[in-house]
């Protein structure tokens, strides 16, 4: 039996897809929405309610989890508490101040007080996540090789507990970096302009834990591009999600954008 963390966004879908009738599963649900309560055997749970989420894993023999979608900082003024829960509470709440990743984080060293332990978030979907190469049929020319080394050095330059995962880059000037509201935030801030230039790049944290938080992308996220009139995106080689690949894949070719892994 396997635990399976999930928070918002398409890739728990993804991953139920691939072992549904296939492995022996329960889901601990973290979504607003408990988007997963349609499953007979999902749970749901808040951040704040280790005990219940331990008793749930160790009761039906899960000693390994995995954890997929966004777990977004809780408000803690109104987060229901357990016993276990008030314990580790003040860990949670350090945490959070580095961001939504190291809450996740913080979590897994909970479990794994608990001798539970968690996997590779990509282990039961490998195909998501892309090797080196140039998915459509536009590729990166000089210039926007020059913009995309240009963003992956200012990613890289950042501090380790940076919450930054994504840089946009345009002739040569980054003009946005991820902040905590995320990717679709930052690419609503860029202004279009009569050429289509520019780049998103989308690159792990420094000391990022490939367990979690792997930088994501879908269909939307290209759509978002475009509207910011940016040529394409670039991913970082086995370090990375792509949701809908097939459709993203023909979405950047009607478009003629690129999709490129390196």
């Amino acid at each position: 039996m396997i635990g399976l963390i999930f928070g918002e966004n398409d890739f728990p879908k993804e991953i139920i897809k691939k072992i549904k009738n296939k492995k022996k599963y329960l889901i601990i649900d973290l979504t607003n929405g408990k988007i997963f309560k349609k499953y007979k055997n999902s749970y749901p749970a808040s951040i704040g309610q280790f005990g219940k989420i331990i008793n749930i894993l160790k009761k039906n023999n899960c000693k390994k989890v995995l954890f997929a979608g966004n777990v977004k900082k809780p408000n803690f003024s109104k987060l229901k508490l357990d016993f276990k829960g008030i314990y580790y509470i003040p860990r949670i709440i350090k945490s959070s101040k580095l961001g939504d990743a190291a809450i996740l984080k913080e979590v897994i060293k909970i479990l794994k007080k608990e001798k539970i332990n968690t996997i590779n978030s990509t282990i039961l979907t490998p195909e998501l996540s892309l090797k080196k190469g140039n998915y459509s049929n536009f590729k990166p020319d000089n210039n926007d090789k020059k913009d995309i080394m240009k963003a992956i050095n200012v990613l890289k330059s950042l501090s380790p507990h940076s919450f930054s995962q994504g840089a946009v880059c345009r002739n040569n000037k980054i003009l946005a970096i991820e902040s905590k509201d995320g990717t679709k935030k930052m690419l609503q801030k860029i202004k279009r302009i009569n050429t289509t230039s520019g780049v998103l790049v989308k690159y792990p944290k420094k000391k990022q834990d490939i367990r979690i938080d792997l930088p994501t992308i879908g269909i939307n996220t290209l759509n978002q591009c475009k509207l910011a009139g940016l040529k394409g995106i670039v991913l970082k080689h086995k370090r990375n999600i792509v949701l809908n690949k097939q459709k993203c894949i023909q979405y950047a070719n009607k478009n003629q954008m690129f999709l490129t892994i390196i």
